[in-house]
């Protein structure tokens, strides 16, 4: 065996001490040495981290919004609905008519075969029209004060304020046409004398 000597300069000299060059290519034959043995199992490890860590990072993030986007959607689109009439204010209002038609003798006056077929019709409508406005607003308004009772520091997304604010508008709107409809205010049964 053989000393090993440091100068000055701290650099060994004698029979075990190595050059720069020696001891970078001694640690690089080992790390290859290394990977090649492991390296497989290495990259599954680290696959498998990645993906927990992908998992760990979204639950801290919280919700991501989707179920308030969709309703900021449904918002919007029964607040259309209210608006322009659905099926079932159109199924409703015409079996109205038919039971104004059923229910009115012959004989009755105009104005009360007027206010049975049609103007019975026209308040069932604008009921149902209201009930769509109704909910338009309420779900609306619900996604818009969602963000205030959920995760802290988490922003509602900007096109779901925006989809949102739009189901409340058109609420509020289909609301208002409702109510001026039923009582007669906006288009009323003309006049029969």
């Amino acid at each position: 065996m053989g000393t090993k000597t440091v100068d000055e300069t701290g650099a060994g000299t004698g029979p075990e001490a190595r050059t720069d060059e020696e001891k970078v290519d001694v640690t690089k034959s080992d790390a290859v040495g290394a990977d090649e043995v492991t390296g497989a199992d290495d990259a599954e490890d680290g696959d498998e981290a990645e993906l927990l860590e992908g998992l760990g990072e979204d639950e801290k993030e919280g919700p991501s919004g989707v179920g308030q986007g969709a309703a900021a959607v449904v918002s919007a689109g029964l607040g259309l609905v209210s608006l322009t009439g659905g099926w079932i204010g159109t199924v409703a209002a015409a079996r109205e008519t038919l039971v104004g038609q059923l229910e009115t003798a012959s004989t009755a006056t105009v104005a009360t075969q007027v206010k049975e077929v049609y103007g019975d019709a026209w308040q069932t409508s604008a009921l149902w029209a209201g009930f769509f406005a109704l909910a338009a607003l309420v779900v609306g308004v619900f996604v818009l004060a969602r963000p205030a009772f959920g995760a802290p520091g988490k922003p509602q997304a900007p096109w779901i304020k925006s989809v949102g604010w739009a189901g409340v508008s058109l609420g509020v709107i289909g609301l208002l046409l409702a109510v001026l409809k039923y009582t007669d205010v906006l288009l009323g049964l003309p006049s029969t004398s």
